[in-house]
């Protein structure tokens, strides 16, 4: 029967997301150095057959029915749908422990590739993408990323409505004086090709370690210059559930935008998610200071259970939040690309 995942605060985690590769073909300025990077060597990165039996532990032992891939950029990683096809097979067990429902398979990408890729992601079983993108103004984009590819993101984007994805997600992460005097016309890209779009508050996971607070473009800030132009309303708070996006909708019916307020309200009182870095490391939380060996026991041969007590033993000593703005907050030691976003 299926073992609920439970912390000591009596959260229920359902949730796993999946780090393929610590490589990007970005170097989007909070996230990684624009050089200098030493990337993990081939060896030490999980096989996709060992990422599959960490993923098939969590949704047959502990009822996990979400798994979202990450990176760096995932699609860097060369037969991405290999995995996608591996992971897809997994059925979420029903209350009498019988395969039930597929798992709901999601994948966070800058959508540079999407264009040669989506379709056979999409046939291999993905079924949603969330695609990063921090300026529609193609300067401002190479500035940001290192890279000149605003049209091929943005083609990524049309390439994932195409191949069938539902819903696709653009996220944007709002920086002052960065890219926040873009947040209108984010939400007139999003209400014109009926893509949601969800705003993130900028969090301390940057390699420079240059995060400050005042940085920071908040929820309450985002949502008044975006409602003084297409009028909002909330969304009912029900509906969220442990999804770290607050919901709004434009008043006209023209859609709806999502913001994530990790720093001024995180949702870490109902987090449901864990991680696995790209090298096997097990991580309760995105703001952890340990992390928990997989790698190791999965290569000396250890059966499901003992891979299933060291999983239940981290989130058995999760804490209860990250504590950003916190006289005591301690940043992690990795950036959001060794973390996985």
């Amino acid at each position: 029967m299926v073992e609920p995942l439970v912390d000591s605060f009596g959260r229920v985690h359902r949730d796993l997301r999946i780090s393929v590769t610590d490589r990007c073909n970005f170097r989007c300025t909070y996230c990684m150095p624009a050089e200098g990077m030493d990337w993990l060597p081939r060896s030490d990165l999980l096989t996709y057959e060992e990422l599959a039996r960490v993923a098939r532990v969590a949704v047959e032992r502990f009822g996990i029915d979400s798994i979202r891939l990450t990176g760096g950029e995932p699609t860097v990683r060369a037969h991405l749908p290999v995995l996608i096809e591996k992971l897809s097979a997994l059925r979420v067990p029903d209350r009498h422990g019988a395969p039930g429902e597929p798992i709901d398979l999601s994948l966070t990408t800058n959508g540079s590739t999407l264009r040669l890729l989506a379709h056979d992601l999409a046939a291999a079983g993905l079924r949603r993408v969330n695609i990063s993108c921090d300026s529609l103004r193609p300067e401002r984009f190479a500035s940001i990323t290192k890279r000149d590819d605003l049209a091929k993101v943005l083609d990524g984007v049309a390439a994932a409505v195409e191949a069938g994805f539902d819903p696709v997600k653009l996220n944007v992460v709002a920086m002052r004086g960065v890219n926040d005097d873009e947040l209108v016309d984010f939400a007139r890209y999003g209400r014109d090709t009926n893509i949601t779009v969800r705003f993130i508050e900028f969090m301390p996971l940057d390699a420079q370690g240059a995060w400050t607070n005042d940085q920071v473009v908040t929820q309450a800030e985002i949502l008044e210059r975006i409602g003084a132009v297409f009028p909002l309303e909330p969304v009912e708070p029900e509906v969220r559930g442990s999804a770290p996006a607050e919901r709004f909708r434009y008043l006209d019916g023209a859609g709806e935008i999502g913001v994530i307020p990790s720093v001024t309200h995180a949702f870490c009182a109902t987090c449901d998610r864990v991680r696995l870095t790209a090298e096997g490391q097990f991580r309760s939380c995105l703001f952890a200071l340990d992390e928990h060996d997989l790698r190791t026991p999965l290569r000396a041969g250890a059966d499901d259970e003992a891979l299933a007590d060291i999983v239940r033993a981290a989130v058995g000593a999760k804490w209860a939040g990250h504590q950003i703005n916190q006289v005591h907050f301690i940043r992690p030691s990795r950036s959001m690309s060794q973390i996985g976003g």
